[in-house]
């Protein structure tokens, strides 16, 4: 086979060798430990590497809200007309452009962390290492490993399935895989990681948990409209005990929210009490764009009107989603915010806000402290309605619907039919995960895409993002692309 250096293969292999002293910080919240505190099992500075790996590729940074957010009916680019224009054509405009850098780097950060993980599953599996430490180890690299390739998959359709320690650069060379093909990998890495990982983590909160790879398996399995499944794996992780609903909204999207109850599993972020900084662009790129007090970012996903507008009276999540300019910041400490103008926008992420007292005790405007949601308990609930729903359980369906309701200060459901109870989830779900990269997804899997996001430029070929070219074409065309691209 002719030699092809593929950019994806030399940013890990440059990565994982050079072991930068971003590289080595491999606990999960962002401290370097000694090996005898690192936990359990011979490859934890391994694991901790890939964790680290979430944060400090475009797997953790802004490029997850580009995909997942701003291509919904519930954002838009943000920030000014000008600043980014081409990526705002590129995803709020669904005018996909496979030589795209932040799709590059989205399709390259998966990789690289894939490669992350095989290392340490191939190293337990091919050393026939059986001691409980590999084995969490193993369990974890493989649930993180689940979630890169649910991601690609929900992103790009079909993908090359490499499970292969990387040692040459052919080894990273693969055609395209099957949908089918890609679930199946999926769900046998996390049946595994179920039986291996425990429920959760006494020392350093955040690792992958069983919780955690039956959560992402239901999930896996709601897209597939596998119902009883999704339905058996969401019910399993609510009967663990392990999680519940965070009391406080408010709390839940602030440094107190990190690692809660309601936490499945979260990218960690951290500023040290030394003002060490562990974190990336995520937050800070949401963060109000103005000036004095209120530069606070780059001002970018913002909620439009559309999302406003479809909260119920007296709902919770309101305010502790929607920041409104020329009003109070609800109690953040911070007043009021600017008109509109000066300030390019009428509304902000309230998810990415922190309270001005803390932002003054660490010194910072930015959000750098507050962790990326991956899953949430509330996720799970829902989930569990969805999928009762479709089997015909509706009052149970319901019931789950009511405890979301009931967090955001709002009655029980008046709903009573399966019909009604499946667009009262698609709203539930709408208002609790807005701006936290559900929405664009939901509607896909729905089928809902087309007549919700057709005015805004929205095709069928839209519900899959193109396959970047650099990687087609370093592939010597192995790759190939997407349909209608």
């Amino acid at each position: 086979m002719k030699y092809i250096k593929i950019l994806l293969v030399s940013l890990f292999l440059v990565g994982f060798l050079a072991c930068d002293d971003d590289f080595l910080d491999r606990l999960p919240e962002g401290e370097v430990a000694n090996p005898e505190e690192l936990g359990v099992g011979g490859l934890e500075a391994q694991v901790f590497g890939i964790y680290s790996l979430l944060r400090t590729t475009s797997v953790g940074s802004w490029n997850r809200y580009w995909f997942g957010s701003i291509r919904s009916d519930d954002a838009d680019k943000g920030s000014t007309a000008g600043d980014s224009a081409t990526n705002g054509a590129a995803f709020n405009d669904f005018q996909y452009a496979a030589n795209n850098g932040l799709n590059t780097e989205w399709w390259n950060g998966h990789y690289e962390v894939i490669f992350a993980c095989n290392e340490v599953i191939n190293t337990v599996v091919d050393n026939e290492l059986t001691d409980d430490g590999s084995l969490i180890n193993e369990g974890e690299a493989r649930a993180i490993r689940a979630l890169m390739y649910f991601e690609l998959r929900r992103d790009y359709g079909e993908v090359p399935i490499i499970t292969e320690t990387i040692d040459v650069v052919q080894d990273a060379i693969a055609a395209k895989s099957s949908v089918a093909d890609v679930d199946a990998l999926i769900i046998s890495d996390l049946e595994i990681a179920i039986t291996q990982l425990p429920n959760n983590w006494t020392t350093h909160p955040g690792r992958s948990t069983a919780g955690f790879a039956n959560s992402l398996l239901a999930k896996l399995y709601l897209y597939q409209q596998d119902w009883t499944n999704a339905l058996a794996r969401s019910t399993e992780v609510m009967n663990s005990g392990a999680y519940s609903l965070h009391p406080s909204l408010e709390d839940l999207f602030e440094l107190e929210g990190n690692a809660s109850v309601e936490s499945v599993f979260e990218i960690q972020h951290l500023i040290t009490d030394g003002g060490e900084v562990f974190a990336n662009i995520y937050y800070l790129s949401q963060g109000v764009r103005g000036a004095g007090v209120w530069n606070l970012g780059w001002g970018f996903n913002v909620p439009n009107q559309g999302l406003v507008d479809t909260f119920e009276a007296g709902d919770l999540r309101f305010g502790n989603t929607i920041l409104v300019s020329g009003e109070d910041d609800g109690g953040f400490g911070g007043g009021t915010l600017p008109e509109t103008p000066p300030l390019a926008q009428p509304y902000w992420s309230k998810k990415a806000y922190t309270k001005a007292a803390r932002r003054a005790d660490f010194g910072v405007n930015a959000n750098r402290w507050e962790n990326i949601k991956i899953i949430r308990y509330a996720d799970v609930i829902l989930m569990a309605a969805e999928s009762a729903n479709e089997l015909g359980q509706t009052t149970t369906a319901i019931n789950y619907i009511n405890q979301i309701r009931s967090r955001a200060g709002l009655g029980n459901t008046t709903v009573t039919s399966q019909s009604e109870v499946r667009d009262a989830i698609k709203q539930e779900r709408r208002v609790e995960f807005a701006l936290e990269e559900s929405r664009f997804y939901d509607l896909v899997r729905w089928g809902d895409a087309l007549p919700v996001l057709g005015s805004l430029g929205y095709e069928n070929r839209n519900a899959l993002y193109p396959i970047p070219q650099t990687a087609i074409d370093q592939s010597g065309g192995l790759l190939v692309q997407n349909p209608d691209y």
